[in-house]
C-alpha cells in the first residue's frame, strides 16, 4: 500500500547536520557518495579501517583475488573510467582491485568526505524530526536525514570458536585480517583451518612457502579452475571497444554477467552430450561455467548429481592418492548450493609430499593447544595457524551496529528470527535507513558490483524524489515487507539452496537463525521489481513529509 505524504509535526523544525551518512567505503560506499554528491547532498562516509577499499582493503591473504572477471567486476557508471583503466589479469588480485578503488576515489575526488578509522557504533531514529542520530567510536554524534549501510556482505569476520584458541604459542592469523606487511612462512609448519573460498585461494600459495602444511577440512568444496592469465593489449583494446554494449547487457542480465541462458534439462540429453557440456563449462574458467549448462542444476537433485559427479571425477583425475581424492570430494550437499570456488592448483597442491589433509568428520578438532591443533586422535604441532573461518555473512555487518528504530525497537530484535525488509532495501520501522546488497536481495548470488550500482542508483533516485516533494521520511509498510519476505522464501524453496547448511542460510554461525538470505529470482527480475515500485509512487512504502 502507498500512503499519501502527510505533514510531520516536530515541535521545532530540525535541520540535520548532514543530509546523508554512508557507513563503509568500499565499492558500495564510494559509489553512493559519488551519486549523493551529484544531488548536492551534504554527505559523510564513515569507514572503520584506516583506508578506503572495504573487502579489498581487509582481505590481503595470499591468493586473494576476485572470482568474477575483472572487466565485469568493475564500475559501469563512467564510460571514461572504463576506457582509462587497464586490467592486467583476467581475475584481478587484491592489490590491483585496491589500486582500482583508490583510482576511482581520486578521480572523482571522494576522499575529502570519507572519515577513516572511525566505526559507526549506534544509530537512533528520532520519530519527531525524521532524523537519525549516528554515533561513532570516536565519541562523535551527528544528525542526518538518511543513513545508507554500505557495510558489505562479507565484512563481519567469524572468529574461530575453538576451545583453547588463545593458548597457542605460535603465530595465529585470519585470512580476513592478514598483516599488511605480509608474512614470511619459509621453513615453518603451517596449519590451515577452513576450506572455503579464502582457504582454497590461499592454500596453494601457503604450500609454496611452508616447510609443512596441514589442512583441516570439515566440509570439502567444489572448486573449479580459474585459468587465470594476463590480459593482452589486443584483448583489452577489443573489450574496451565493446564496453558500452557489454555494460548495457550486464544491467539486463540475470546475474550481472553476460551469457546465453540454458534451455534444456540436464536429464533431457544423453551422457555424452552432457559430459561435453560440462567439459566446456569446466574449461571456461568461469565461476558459473557449470551452473549455466542446464536449466535444472539448482532445482533438481538428480540433475545436480550429474554435475556433482563430474566435478568429483575431475578431483580424482588430479589428486593422485585415492583416499585424499575421496576426502576432497563433496558428497553431502548439491553442487552450487554452497558457493563454488575458483582455484589455481588447489587440488594439485595435495599431491605435494609436505601437504597433509585432515578430515575433521573422522577426527574432529578437540582444542587448540600451545603447540598446535589437537584432534580426537593426535596433536598436530605447528608454528603458524591460519584461520580461514569466513564471515557472519549478509546480516552480520548490519546487526553489529546498535540500530534503534521506531518505538525503541532495535534491528537486532527485529531480525532475531531472520532479516525482514522490503525489496532488500528498507526494513519497516527503520525509516530512511537503506541497505546496499544486503539480505533478501540478489547480493551474493550476483556480480556484486552490478547489484551495488543498481541499489545505489535506486536509493539515489528515491532520495531525489523525496527531496523534490518535500518528503522527509520513507518507510517500508509492514504488509509489503511481509509479502516480500514470503516471496523471497517461496522462490528459494523452488531451489536446492535452503536445505543446505551454508553461510547462505546462516548455518556457519552458531545461534544464527536458519533463513535463506538472498533473492534467487535473478538480478534482472529483481531490478524490474524495484523499478516498478518506484514508478508506482514507491508502492510498498509509506512517505511522510514536512519542511524541516
Amino acid at each position: 500500500m502507498h500512503t499519501a505524504p502527510r505533514p510531520s509535526s516536530p515541535s521545532t523544525p530540525v535541520t540535520p547536520q548532514l543530509d546523508a551518512v554512508v557507513v563503509g567505503a568500499g565499492f558500495s560506499g564510494l559509489y553512493q557518495l559519488h551519486r549523493l554528491r551529484e544531488l548536492g547532498l551534504r554527505t559523510r562516509v564513515f569507514e572503520a579501517c584506516d583506508d578506503i577499499g572495504g573487502t579489498w582493503y581487509r582481505n590481503r591473504y595470499p591468493g586473494a583475488r576476485c572470482d568474477v572477471e575483472s572487466t565485469s567486476y568493475s564500475f559501469s557508471f563512467s564510460p571514461e573510467l572504463d576506457q582509462e583503466w587497464e586490467w592486467s589479469e583476467r581475475y584481478a588480485t587484491q592489490p590491483e582491485l585496491l589500486r582500482y578503488l583508490h583510482h576511482v576515489a581520486d578521480r572523482f575526488d571522494l576522499r575529502k568526505d570519507v572519515v577513516l578509522h572511525t566505526r559507526v557504533t549506534r544509530a537512533v531514529y528520532d520519530e519527531d524530526s525524521h532524523t537519525w542520530q549516528v554515533t561513532t567510536d570516536t565519541g562523535e554524534t551527528v544528525t542526518t536525514r538518511f543513513v545508507v549501510l554500505a557495510t558489505g556482505c562479507m565484512s563481519a569476520v567469524k572468529e574461530p570458536d575453538i576451545p583453547g584458541v588463545d593458548t597457542f604459542a605460535g603465530q595465529a592469523l585470519h585470512t580476513a585480517d592478514w598483516p599488511h606487511e605480509g608474512v614470511d612462512l619459509t621453513g615453518r609448519r603451517v596449519a590451515v583451518i577452513g576450506t572455503g573460498c579464502s582457504g582454497v585461494q590461499a592454500i596453494p600459495l601457503l604450500a609454496e612457502q611452508a616447510a609443512g602444511l596441514t589442512v583441516f577440512q570439515r566440509t570439502p568444496v567444489y572448486a573449479l579452475p580459474a585459468l587465470n592469465r594476463p590480459l593482452t593489449a589486443e584483448e583489452t583494446a577489443a573489450f574496451k571497444a565493446r564496453y558500452p554494449e557489454f555494460r548495457a547487457a550486464q544491467r539486463k542480465s540475470r546475474g550481472g554477467t553476460v551469457f546465453e541462458l540454458p534451455t534444456q534439462s540436464a536429464l533431457e540429453v544423453d551422457e555424452a552430450e552432457r559430459t561435453a557440456a560440462y567439459e566446456a563449462g569446466w574449461d571456461s574458467g568461469l565461476l558459473s561455467g557449470l551452473l549455466r549448462t542446464y536449466t535444472d542444476i539448482l532445482a533438481d537433485r538428480a540433475a545436480n548429481e550429474t554435475v556433482a559427479e563430474f566435478v568429483r571425477s575431475k578431483i580424482r583425475s588430479i589428486v593422485t592418492d585415492p583416499e585424499t581424492a575421496e576426502t576432497l570430494s563433496p558428497r553431502t550437499f548439491p553442487f552450487g548450493t554452497k558457493r563454488p570456488c575458483l582455484d589455481t592448483d588447489y587440488y594439485a597442491t595435495y599431491n605435494k609430499p609436505h601437504v597433509r589433509l585432515v578430515d575433521l568428520t573422522r577426527t574432529p578438532i578437540v582444542e587448540i593447544t600451545p603447540r598446535g591443533v589437537r584432534t580426537s586422535d593426535r596433536e598436530h604441532a605447528v608454528d603458524v595457524i591460519v584461520f580461514a573461518t569466513g564471515f557472519d555473512a549478509m546480516t552480520g555487518s548490519q546487526v553489529a551496529v546498535d540500530i534503534v528504530g521506531k518505538g525503541g525497537t532495535t534491528l537486532r530484535e527485529k531480525w532475531a528470527a531472520g532479516p525482514r525488509n522490503h525489496l532488500g532495501l528498507l526494513s519497516a520501522g527503520f525509516p530512511n535507513l537503506f541497505t546496499i546488497i544486503g539480505p533478501l536481495s540478489p547480493s551474493v548470488l550476483s556480480n556484486a558490483v552490478v547489484s551495488i550500482e543498481q541499489h545505489v542508483e535506486w536509493i539515489t533516485d528515491c532520495i531525489a524524489h523525496l527531496r523534490r516533494n518535500g518528503i522527509t521520511e520513507i518507510d517500508a509498510t509492514p504488509r509489503a515487507e511481509e509479502d516480500w519476505c514470503a516471496h523471497v522464501a517461496d522462490l528459494a524453496s523452488r531451489t536446492l539452496y535452503p536445505d543446505v547448511a551454508s553461510w547462505y542460510t546462516g548455518a556457519n554461525v552458531p545461534g544464527k537463525p536458519r533463513v535463506f538470505l538472498a533473492y534467487t529470482g535473478g538480478a534482472d527480475r529483481y531490478r524490474a521489481e524495484c523499478d516498478a515500485a518506484a514508478r508506482d509512487g514507491y508502492r510498498g512504502f509509506t512517505l511522510s513529509g514536512g519542511a524541516s
